[in-house]
């Protein structure tokens, strides 16, 4: 018999550490939940009951993304008119697809200053 080794779920410690590692980032409360920001731009939240966390996408990624992979990704009613989606956790295929979540949401606040000083950061690997 093969083991399979499982992925460890990323959890909302896993958002903030990995949130908080990137370049200028700080944490601030707002509507009573984390949210991180970017030379003050958000670019995260972990909203409600921290299993999900929503994240800046373009829209039209963000539906192409919600229609391969609804059981992973869904637009909240309040954030439609948004360019955010929301990301379950637990669908997450572990740390490196949070990160890459995350990162790419970064980049997409990121002042060009810190696109500039930071060029590979949210980028696919050989992209």
């Amino acid at each position: 018999m093969v083991a399979v080794t499982v992925p460890d779920m990323p959890d909302a410690e896993d958002v903030r550490r990995i949130a908080l590692s990137l370049p200028d980032t700080t944490e601030k409360t707002a509507w009573n939940m984390p949210t991180f920001r970017v030379a003050g731009k958000m670019f995260a939240t972990l909203p409600e009951d921290e299993t999900s966390i929503a994240v800046r996408c373009p829209k039209e990624e963000r539906d192409e993304l919600v229609l391969a992979e609804p059981e992973k990704f869904w637009i909240a009613g309040h954030e439609a008119q948004f360019a955010w989606v929301r990301a379950r956790l637990e669908a997450l295929d572990g740390e490196d697809e949070l990160r890459d979540v995350l990162a790419d949401s970064w980049r997409q606040a990121a002042p060009t200053r810190l696109l500039d000083a930071h060029p590979r950061l949210g980028l696919p690997a050989g992209g």
